[in-house]
């Protein structure tokens, strides 16, 4: 089966690109379940539940979310609603929501979706992503043996060890979050499809997905200077992995770059 996951979609910008190619996409290529990150949806920052349902209509079954995920407090009772929009499974305390699932794709097959965050440059108060991922996997098992991980960081060598800790148990562990997209993408050893980047889906011609002139002048002056998502040619980021159901191996993953002129 074919797993389609597309990388942080930013703003009004990152929407609209969702919502003219994604029902393609899974058309075209087959796919049984499509997960979005959805991190930044809102304005730049969070998701609240018009967006959700905003990208649940382009054609998203699951959707993931990061470091802003309860910036909008309007979300918190939407996540205790719902079990198809994941907040990063490793956040401390007892907050809302959840932060992994199983869900039945097109066909029927069984798919389970896990959101982590990793600790580098992030709050310390960040539980461990590599124990959660242990904790979580193993709740997971019997009930499919097809599970993609988000991991939402900074930091390429966190990423790309969770995906070695991971392999042969997890069928992808893909990175989210730094919205550039990394040339990595390959199978471990173990069967697990790893990338350390997806990239992003929003506007092409910025800093991560804001306007590059505000971003260089908060960078130059360091003073807050409020950040607004850019404007102009979109692009959409994301990959396609190829996946046994019996076995939740891996044996392909793809690269997605859709670029307007």
């Amino acid at each position: 089966m074919r797993l389609l996951f597309v990388g942080d979609v930013v703003g009004r910008s990152g929407r609209s690109m969702l919502r003219q190619h994604l029902e393609r996409l899974i058309e075209e290529h087959g796919i049984e379940l499509a997960v979005v990150n959805g991190e930044n949806a809102a304005g730049g920052w969070g998701l609240t539940p018009d967006t959700a349902e905003e990208l649940f209509a382009a054609g998203a079954d699951v959707i993931t979310l990061g470091n802003h995920w309860a910036d909008r407090k309007e979300i918190l009772p939407y996540l205790e609603r719902t079990d198809r929009v994941l907040r990063p499974c490793n956040w401390p305390g007892d907050p809302p929501g959840r932060g992994a699932v199983v869900v039945e794709g097109r066909s029927g097959c069984k798919v389970g979706v896990v959101c982590l965050h990793g600790r580098v440059f992030a709050p310390a108060l960040l539980d461990d992503p590599f124990s959660a991922a242990d904790r979580v996997l193993e709740e997971l098992r019997g009930h499919t043996a097809a599970v993609l991980v988000d991991i939402h960081g900074d930091a390429t060598s966190e990423k790309q060890a969770l995906a070695w800790y991971l392999d042969g148990r997890a069928s992808a562990v893909l990175g989210t979050h730094t919205h550039t997209p990394t040339a990595d993408e390959r199978i471990l050893p173990g069967g697990t499809a790893a990338v350390t980047d997806v990239g992003m889906t929003g506007p092409r011609d910025a800093v991560i997905g804001f306007r590059p002139d505000l971003v260089i002048r908060r960078l130059r002056t360091q003073l807050h200077v409020p950040l607004e998502v850019a404007s102009g040619p979109r692009v959409l980021c994301g990959v396609i992995v190829d996946v046994d159901p019996e076995t939740g191996r891996a044996w392909g993953i793809e690269r997605v770059r859709l670029e307007e002129e």
